[in-house]
């Protein structure tokens, strides 16, 4: 399953934040033609950004270290990134480790931005998205971790080893001694 929308926008506008109208909550201007039922338009566009994350460890658990990637949704240029050891770990935990560090740089290279999060662990991208319990208690924290830090609008979509080559390498960098440092 690739591409779940946790937040849509409404009424399908494009460059658009829809938000509630707070007069509408008692029930005012019901029947306004202006606006569609009780939302109302922010201006603007809405920056749209990807993250590339992947965690890795060799031995489970053993050595491990993670990778993240900001890119741009549109130029796809990459705007910031890191791949960090993180000690002892299992793959899981490391994986977690690498979404949470990008979603951080996210917010750090624009926090109003609709994020696109692509990562090759399916657990991870099930259990954010809502669809898979989180039964293991190492993850439980993690996962809350990602989701107090994670945007308004975030997709989180699975993809295949062959298509997260970047956050891997960042990933092996970090497992061979040469990690990468948050850089905008």
């Amino acid at each position: 399953m690739r591409g779940v929308l946790a937040n849509p926008r409404s009424h399908g506008l494009l460059g658009a934040v829809m938000t509630r109208r707070p007069d509408l909550q008692n029930g005012q201007d019901l029947f306004d033609d202006s606006q569609p039922a009780d939302l109302v338009r922010s201006a603007g566009p809405v920056r749209r950004l990807i993250v590339e994350a992947d965690g890795g460890s060799r031995g489970n658990p053993g050595r491990a270290a993670y990778g993240a990637l900001i890119r741009d949704a549109e130029s796809l240029t990459v705007l910031a990134a890191e791949g960090l050891p993180i000690g002892v770990a299992t793959n899981n935990v490391a994986e977690y480790r690498g979404l949470i560090a990008g979603l951080e740089m996210a917010r750090e290279v624009d926090p109003a931005a609709a994020v696109e999060v692509r990562m090759d662990s399916r657990l991870v991208i099930e259990q954010m998205a809502g669809r898979w319990k989180i039964k293991h208690p190492d993850m439980k924290p993690l996962a809350l971790e990602a989701s107090r830090v994670r945007p308004a609008e975030v997709t989180w979509t699975w993809v295949p080893r062959e298509e997260n080559k970047a956050a891997d390498a960042l990933v092996n960098m970090a497992l061979d001694g040469q990690p990468v440092t948050r850089r905008h």
